[in-house]
């Protein structure tokens, strides 16, 4: 009895955003998804890529659906795909919303529940789509990330006027000298805060948080990184 009611197992119309998707045999798809309430996750959508499929034109990132879903192995099976509505991104900030997507599938751990992460990723898509300044806006979004898998920033007080993030530490650096003196206490107090301002504070952050999930991916690098630097190499 215990195996049948593993078996039958299931979820009806859970909010999810697609981080991602992999061609599986002829006609299938396994597809990352980002649930509210039970994080990120795997699901096999059988036959999504007929021409018939009830999953087409749904499966895209960045459009919220509600998902059901059944099973009761790791990778379960997709069952329903509901579209809740559209997020228009402009072109200028889909790179920006694929970085966000990489971040989720390269370091969040499967199966964790991460509300307030899920409620933070919706909140930065619709800022991206409002055409809301975006690299203050996923200078936030990184701090929710990881706050998320426990790396955050310490909440202060910052005595030092400048700080660097060494070897998994947050140190104070007033060595000016150094050909990378860091980040200012105003700027780790604006980014806690939320009131970082765009210009030398917001690219100070970005260093930061850069040096931060670089860390964490073990200077493995992302590919919307990569990407994006050749793009302003052309």
């Amino acid at each position: 009895m215990a195996e049948k009611a593993r078996s039958d197992f299931r979820v009806n119309g859970q909010p999810a955003f697609v981080l991602h998707t992999y061609p599986w045999k002829e006609t299938s798809l396994i597809v990352e998804f980002f649930t509210r309430d039970f994080g990120r996750m795997s699901l096999v959508a059988r036959g999504a890529k007929r021409p018939m499929s009830q999953y087409r034109g749904l499966l895209n990132p960045f459009c919220p659906l509600a998902i059901s879903y059944s099973g009761k192995g790791e990778i379960k099976n997709l069952i329903r795909a509901e579209w809740y509505g559209t997020i228009p991104l402009g072109e200028k900030f889909l790179m920006s919303a694929f970085y966000i997507n990489e971040l989720l599938v390269r370091l969040l751990p499967r199966g964790v529940p991460e509300q307030a992460l899920f409620k933070s990723y919706y909140e930065t898509l619709k800022k991206l789509a409002s055409g809301e300044e975006p690299l203050v806006t996923l200078r936030y979004f990184e701090l929710d990330f990881l706050n998320a898998l426990g790396y955050g920033l310490p909440e202060g007080p910052f005595p030092a006027s400048r700080y660097r993030f060494v070897v998994g530490d947050l140190i104070a650096s007033d060595n000016t000298a150094l050909e990378n003196a860091g980040v200012s206490s105003d700027t780790l107090r604006a980014l806690i805060s939320r009131t970082l301002q765009p210009g030398e504070q917001e690219r100070e952050a970005r260093m930061l948080t850069r040096d931060l999930i670089g860390y964490y991916l073990e200077e493995i690098p992302l590919n919307t990184r990569r990407i994006l630097n050749e793009l302003k190499k052309i």
